[in-house]
């Protein structure tokens, strides 16, 4: 069994970084950033550059920005929808990255694995604020965003303390998510075509 924990740290934190990456990429930078810089965590060599102080500056003040923005009902869903083209590629190239020197075609393994996770927690997290968005209230919406903010930095815990069971939690969510997505697509679709009819301009009645 220990020459199979240093492959489940592996993947534990190659998976747990594309997860997380989907939900709150400034939130994941700026962890692994401060547990590589404050030697809280070892890094692999292609992930030290997160310790840079001006990549953890950066994704600092991002992570605020995103913080505040996040919260906002309508501004969430822009900014998650910009966020498709940001979240999707650096959740596979810290796949890539967290698997280590290893040889090329499985750093392209990781990044495909790891981009199809990001993509596929990304949609779930931007298509679920669509549906709760049709609420009026916005106390639903922060806490939905201050769970996010939560699970990221949990999630991340859990990949690099207790990898095992990030990983059957993982497979877990993996599954929930194949049931999810197509309900929250549907529930999305169904919006956009309400906005669709309520903005169509009124076909005048032949009888007037």
């Amino acid at each position: 069994m220990e020459h199979l924990e240093p492959i489940i740290k592996t993947i534990a934190l190659t998976m747990g970084v594309a997860w997380a990456s989907g939900i709150n990429l400034y939130a994941a930078i700026l962890v692994l950033g401060v547990l590589g810089s404050t030697g809280n965590l070892t890094l692999p060599p292609d992930l030290m550059i997160l310790t840079d102080p001006l990549i953890m500056a950066a994704a600092g003040v991002m992570y605020a920005v995103e913080f505040f923005a996040d919260k906002i009902p309508g501004v969430d869903n822009g900014w998650d929808t910009i966020h498709t083209f940001i979240r999707i590629p650096l959740g596979a190239l810290l796949a890539a990255a967290a698997v280590g020197e290893v040889n090329p075609p499985i750093a392209i393994a990781a990044a495909l694995l790891g981009g199809s996770l990001t993509a596929s927690t990304h949609a779930a997290k931007s298509g679920t604020r669509v549906l709760i968005n049709t609420s009026q209230e916005p106390f639903t919406n922060w806490l939905a965003s201050f769970g996010e903010d939560i699970s990221v930095i949990i999630g991340l815990w859990a990949a690099l303390h207790y990898p095992l069971f990030f990983i059957i939690f993982l497979l877990l969510f993996i599954l929930l998510l194949i049931w999810l997505l197509p309900k929250i697509w549907r529930g999305v679709v169904r919006i956009i075509s309400m906005l669709g009819d309520l903005f169509k301009p009124k076909q005048k009645d032949p009888a007037e």
